[in-house]
């Protein structure tokens, strides 16, 4: 992993220089849009609603439409004016009760890595997570802006390791516009629910649970390039209709380039060496001279003889 962000943890008098790694990355299945007649990508131009004409990216700006429906347009010497922070410094607030942050506030998840000088702190700072059943409520700034966050402590692999959890505004959470009508519920029936919660009891385990739908496109998409159902555009690289894993690529490459040097290079049929490229030009090379040494030889003859 490639460290995004490198800072210091500050709770009191304690500073904790520490690295910042994306805790997460998605595998959603990508679709190209294309033309279906010929599999041609579909492009988008940047066209002006107001004159029709195509802009070009160093026309563009900033726009905030207000409630009615003007547009301001805020340019770069604008934003520059606006409040922003490049502070390296992660700043405990106050150390909460972890049920008391709502899951729905907590938007990406990053690993805090400990710098050499700062493993002890660190070390202290997530054993007194731990032990209290808390998590630090901070701010940070990232991507120059400053957002609330906290530090928690997730189990891995590799040991305990603190996590760092940005959190959306209270005002970025909606409310449910809609009331949910109950009518009578019966003992019976609460009886039974709790019957079939104990059922399906269990610990939960994320290993358990696979994306079948990626899995489905892969498997999808492997059968319609094995069956040679691909099309072909100008911008295409040419394949041999075939799925091709990393080391066959891998092992061609290398053979190609013994091939190159004229070194011996077993073939995948049938084990023995293919022929050497250099050897033949060679070979190619000492005939063309014979050939030469032959005809010199004939006219130094024709001359002697007419002299």
């Amino acid at each position: 992993m490639r460290a995004i962000w490198k800072g210091a943890v500050s709770f009191g008098l304690v500073n904790v220089p520490v690295k910042l790694y994306a805790a997460t990355e998605s595998h959603d299945v990508s679709f190209r849009q294309v033309h279906v007649k010929d599999g041609g990508r579909i492009r988008y131009q940047r066209i002006c609603s107001v004159d029709g004409e195509e802009v070009p990216y160093s026309e563009i700006a900033k726009g905030y439409e207000t409630e009615d429906g003007e547009m301001v347009v805020l340019t770069d010497d604008d934003m520059a004016e606006l409040p922003s922070s490049s502070s390296r410094e992660i700043a405990v607030e106050k150390f909460v009760p972890s049920e008391q942050i709502d899951p729905l506030l907590f938007e990406k998840s990053y690993y805090l890595e400990p710098e050499a000088s700062g493993a002890k702190p660190y070390a202290l700072l997530r054993q007194a997570l731990l032990d209290a059943d808390r998590m630090a409520v901070v701010t940070v700034a990232l991507r120059q802006r400053t957002t609330v966050a906290v530090l928690r402590v997730r189990s891995t692999e590799n040991g305990d390791v603190i996590v760092l959890q940005t959190m959306m505004w209270p005002d970025e959470v909606r409310t449910p516009d809609f009331n949910v009508e109950v009518g009578e519920v019966k003992d019976a029936e609460v009886k039974m629910a709790h019957m079939l919660v104990e059922t399906l009891s269990g610990d939960f385990d994320a290993a358990e649970f696979e994306d079948d739908y990626a899995e489905a496109v892969e498997a999808l998409v492997k059968t319609k390039v094995e069956g040679g159902d691909v099309t072909r555009t100008e911008t295409s690289t040419p394949t041999s209709g075939e799925v091709v894993d990393l080391l066959a690529a891998l092992q061609r490459s290398v053979a190609a380039a013994k091939q190159a040097r004229g070194e011996d290079v077993p073939d995948e049929a049938d084990g023995e060496t293919a022929t050497k490229p250099k050897k033949k030009a060679a070979a190619k090379k000492s005939t063309t001279k014979k050939a030469a040494t032959k005809k010199t030889n004939a006219k130094k003859a024709a001359a002697k003889k007419s002299a």
